[in-house]
C-alpha cells in the first residue's frame, strides 16, 4: 500500500462542495488549544487550514456523480481529522 492510500481519506456526501469547505473550516476552527486549525487560502474546491503547531490541513470537495467527493488527511500530528472524517460517515 503506497504512502498516499494510508494518509488520505475520501469519502461523498450530498452536501454541495460549498458546504463541505464551510464545515470543513467550522469544525477546525473550533477546536482547543493545539488541535485548532485556521483557514489559509481557499477556493471553490479546496480549504488550506493553518494548525498552530504550524501543521497544514488540505481539504478538498468537488462535484461528482451523485454528490460531493471530499478528500483530505486521515491523520495529522495536531488535528482532529480523525473526529472530522466521523461527521461524514454519519451524514453520508
Amino acid at each position: 500500500m503506497s504512502q498516499r492510500d494510508r494518509t488520505v481519506q475520501e469519502t461523498s456526501t450530498a452536501l454541495t462542495p460549498a458546504q463541505v469547505l464551510t464545515a470543513a473550516k467550522s469544525f477546525f476552527s473550533r477546536q482547543n488549544g493545539v488541535y485548532a486549525a485556521i483557514p489559509e487560502q481557499e477556493s471553490a474546491r479546496h480549504v488550506t487550514l493553518r494548525g498552530q503547531g504550524g501543521e497544514e490541513v488540505v481539504i478538498a470537495a468537488f462535484a461528482d456523480t451523485g454528490g460531493t467527493k471530499v478528500t483530505g488527511p486521515l491523520t495529522c500530528s495536531t488535528s482532529r481529522s480523525p473526529d472530522f472524517w466521523a461527521t461524514w460517515r454519519r451524514s453520508a
